[in-house]
């Protein structure tokens, strides 16, 4: 039976290492990934307590008044780095749909574990996939907190394709040595109490697909203003459960996969202004990225002579820079003073 809601998925059996254990979570992730390409994941190994001290760090950064934050402005429109305000992005243009700019403000950064003279990732053709992270001077402890974060993530994000691999009828190591030296991002987002109407079809974050091969986001409890659009054609909530990350899969595993996986349109919507709902609300997103110069290509068991690769071959870097651009210039509006 075709999942019309998002399914959530004990990790448990998986990292205890049991060939058991792990066929029975790759077959429900497999089933997550082909109906609705959005799960929620339990037993994940990522410590609540360095959870807590991102969102409290993140807070105080966000807390800080607008001149101070904008120090650490992102500094180019390709490079997924520093802080962008109120109205400077609109997600809804990577699928080419104009409509006003996103109500929300966030501050990124990329790869923390970079090697000092390694021409791999210092090169042209790496473009800006390594460049530095900006930090903000307030709070101090904010870069080492979301150092550790990324680490931690970046982990579950390994073990994640690994049980993709599994699901596919591939080797669990197949995806290794494309994400080895991963370009992904994490991005803290802050959705402000809205204190006026929004324009016609501008939301919180608006309809949109992710780039990668996923999203690891972990959501206040209380939160539950993402939804989802299933096969059926209706917008679905996202479960938000006690200590789970909410996982989907992006446009370049949906490649991949030849379309067997699904990179499934989501949003994020506003608040009625008088209802309970319409307060500060804080997310903390890691998007997971293969190399820059993974190539990505149908999987040999997406594919038949009856059901031949649909996607020419593209880099994991160009995918993105094409992406992440349409997002921040075509998206902008006039940002928040």
């Amino acid at each position: 039976m075709t999942l019309l809601h998002v399914p959530v998925i004990d990790l448990t059996p998986y990292r205890e290492g049991s060939m058991e254990g792990k066929a029975r979570v790759a077959a429900e992730v497999g089933q997550a990934c082909r109906d609705i390409g959005f799960l929620v994941v339990s037993g994940h190994g990522v410590p609540e307590e360095l959870i807590k001290q991102t969102y409290d760090v993140s807070k105080e950064f966000f807390a800080l008044a607008h001149g101070e934050k904008v120090k650490a402005d992102r500094p180019a429109p390709d490079q997924v780095r520093g802080y962008s305000a109120v109205g400077g992005e609109g997600l809804s243009y990577s699928l080419d749909e104009p409509t006003p700019p996103d109500i929300k403000e966030s501050l990124s950064i990329g790869p923390v574990d970079v090697p000092a003279g390694d021409p791999y990732f210092t090169s042209a053709e790496a473009g800006p996939h390594f460049a530095p992270n900006v930090w903000p001077e307030k709070p101090a402890e904010l870069k080492p907190v979301w150092e550790q974060y990324f680490r931690e993530v970046d982990r579950l994000a390994t073990d994640m394709m690994r049980i993709f691999a599994l699901a596919l009828d591939l080797d669990e190591n197949y995806f290794d040595g494309t994400i080895d030296k991963n370009i992904s991002m994490m991005r803290v987002l802050r959705y402000p109490r809205q204190t006026e109407r929004p324009l016609a079809n501008q939301l919180r974050a608006g309809a949109h697909s992710d780039y990668g091969s996923m999203t690891i986001l972990r959501k206040e409890l209380s939160d539950g203003s993402l939804q989802v659009k299933n096969l059926a054609g209706e917008w679905v909530s996202v479960p938000v459960v006690e200590g789970s990350f909410i996982i989907n899969i992006g446009d370049l595993m949906q490649q991949w996969t030849n379309d067997l996986w699904r990179s499934t349109v989501h949003r994020v919507v506003n608040p009625d202004l008088d209802s309970p709902e319409n307060v500060d609300r804080m997310s903390i997103v890691f998007f997971h990225q293969p190399n820059f110069d993974a190539v990505v290509e149908c999987l040999p068991s997406c594919q038949s002579p009856e059901n031949p690769p649909k996607y020419g071959p593209i880099s994991s870097g160009d995918h993105l820079r094409s992406k992440f651009v349409k997002q921040t210039t075509f998206g902008q509006g006039d940002k928040a003073a």
